[in-house]
């Protein structure tokens, strides 16, 4: 089977102005620029026109730091890509934008962990951030560009949920994209405020029920695969649920599809499986991007669904949900385990359509 690589994510730089509570990455003001100079970069993005034609995404750290960073998106543009970037919001003005603008980017995705300064600005640990962001969309929209806004939720920021949904309405967002936090980078130091399986499954349930009404934005959860089953249990009792999705997209299809269809590449040129992974499948100081998406062994792990163990590896809805290989990871010791989330949250499914589960093994307990 081939697998294509549609939407990538590209660590620009590991300098960030802000240090948030939940970072991937770690990333601090004092982060390396990394590997990627612009001709470096530029290759790169030949590199991969070669052989797949992805969404990619530029992010951090925060990208804005680098003055180059419309530089490479017109070069990326020129080869045919749908260049987006991901930042804090804080770094946007109108040269900044003009300068996106006019090097073709084709949407900014800004976070918002909550509809307030004092619930926002605690999250991403600065005064000023939420406003920062909200003078930043301002200039977006000045320019013309199309902007969509990540809320990213633990138990500390859980009961703004609602209102950060209402706010990116409100502002003019193309998209909302509601994110769980995982256990990695500085998520795995707030790892006690992480949602429970109580919260995460009525955040799913709430999620469903609003996206009925939700006919101009479009809304996702994200880093979040059983909201996959829920709609295909739902749609088993005769629901009709609009399926709808960005150019830019996945295609939103699949709950967890780490290494299937997406990618992140680190400053520092590792290649992994997404963004929150924390093992890589190489390192492009010695192989080249093809070469890692076609034949590492950790993303053949990843594509080989019948190896998965546990409930994962017995569910019958495995192709729709997948579970978070992260979680799994972190709770395991071992990518390929049942997502830790699932059973608590949802019981074990019922067999969908009359497929019968699949065969599975037991997985080991949380590692110490």
């Amino acid at each position: 089977m081939r697998w294509e690589l549609k939407w990538l994510a590209w660590e620009v730089s590991a300098r960030c102005n802000l240090r948030c509570v939940h970072c991937r990455c770690g990333a601090a003001q004092d982060g390396g620029e990394g590997i990627f100079t612009l001709p470096r970069a530029r290759t790169l993005l030949d590199d991969i026109a070669r052989f797949a034609s992805p969404a990619i995404v530029l992010t951090g750290g925060e990208p804005l730091l680098r003055d180059d960073l419309h530089e490479l998106i017109a070069h990326g543009t020129a080869k045919g890509f749908r260049m987006c970037v991901a930042t804090n919001g804080t770094l946007l003005d109108d040269a900044r934008c003009a300068q996106l603008a006019a090097a073709g980017v084709k949407i900014v995705s800004l976070s918002l962990d909550g509809a307030s300064a004092a619930v926002h600005d605690d999250f991403r640990r600065q005064p000023g951030a939420f406003e920062g962001a909200l003078r930043g969309i301002e200039c977006l929209k000045r320019r013309g560009i199309p902007f969509l806004i990540n809320s990213s939720f633990t138990q500390r920021n859980l009961g703004d949920v609602r209102a950060a949904y209402a706010l990116a309405k409100r502002l003019g967002a193309a998209a909302w994209y509601m994110f769980c936090v995982v256990p990695v980078g500085r998520g795995e130091d707030i790892a006690a405020e992480l949602l429970t399986p109580d919260q995460y499954r009525e955040l799913l349930q709430w999620h469903l029920a609003m996206e009925r009404d939700e006919k101009e934005m479009l809304v996702r959860p994200t880093c979040m695969p059983q909201y996959y089953r829920l709609r295909a249990e739902a749609e088993a009792r005769g629901e009709k649920l609009a399926h709808r999705s960005l150019s830019f997209s996945t295609g939103g299809a699949k709950g967890c599809v780490a290494g299937q269809s997406i990618a992140l590449i680190t400053a520092s040129g590792d290649v992994k499986p997404c963004s929150y992974f924390p093992e890589a499948a190489g390192n492009l100081a010695s192989r080249g991007i093809e070469e890692i998406w076609n034949g590492a062994p950790l993303l053949a792990r990843l594509r080989d669904f019948a190896s998965y163990k546990g409930m994962c590896g017995r569910c019958a809805y495995l192709h729709e949900c997948g579970g978070c290989r992260v979680r799994s990871l972190y709770a395991h010791g071992d990518a390929l385990c049942q997502d830790p989330v699932c059973i608590p949250a949802f019981g074990p499914p019922e067999p969908a359509c009359g497929r019968p589960p699949q065969a599975g093994f037991e997985c080991p307990g949380r590692r110490g």
